[in-house]
């Protein structure tokens, strides 16, 4: 199997599996804590909004945004592009990746420093009354934005080879 194989079916499995079984848990507890409040009178979850804000939420974006982004679902620049003549359209291609990469590196530069730091200060959230490391979260963010960087990469190789 090839790499880009490997790596567009880890990107759906992070996906389908991951940020669906978030979506799942969104809903169960927001059903649990409409229940709860309006039905029983109690909090069946304490803290289930943090939850969802905090927990999954985050985990279904990072887990959603490299295959959005690989799907092209992600807005383009080249639509104006798109009216030009074959040459100028692909340089317009070729940069706007090029920029697109840039600033991915340097995303992906402060995330990991952003998360090393918050790993090394053991930062952590409230939940309810309680309080929960936030590394499982943070790691995810650095591997949303590679996969996201090595796409742009690979389309910057696939436009200048086109532009050759």
């Amino acid at each position: 199997m090839d790499f880009w194989k490997a790596i567009w079916r880890f990107e759906y499995g992070l996906a389908a599996l991951g940020a669906g079984l978030c979506l799942i848990v969104i809903m169960l507890i927001t059903v649990a804590s409409v229940i709860g409040r309006y039905f029983l009178q109690i909090d069946l979850i304490p803290g289930g909004y943090n939850i969802i804000e905090r927990i999954f939420f985050p985990l279904l974006v990072f887990m959603a945004v490299p295959i959005a982004h690989r799907e092209g679902t992600f807005p383009r620049f080249e639509l104006l592009a798109d009216t030009l003549p074959d040459l100028p359209r692909k340089l317009i291609a070729v940069l706007v990746v090029l920029v697109e990469a840039v600033v991915y590196a340097v995303l992906f530069w402060l995330v990991i420093r952003f998360t090393a730091n918050a790993i090394d200060q053991q930062r952590t959230m409230q939940i309810g009354t309680g309080v929960v490391a936030m590394w499982p979260v943070l790691i995810f963010a650095p591997l949303m934005i590679a996969l996201v960087l090595l796409e742009a990469l690979r389309l910057v190789w696939r436009d200048f080879r086109q532009l050759r």
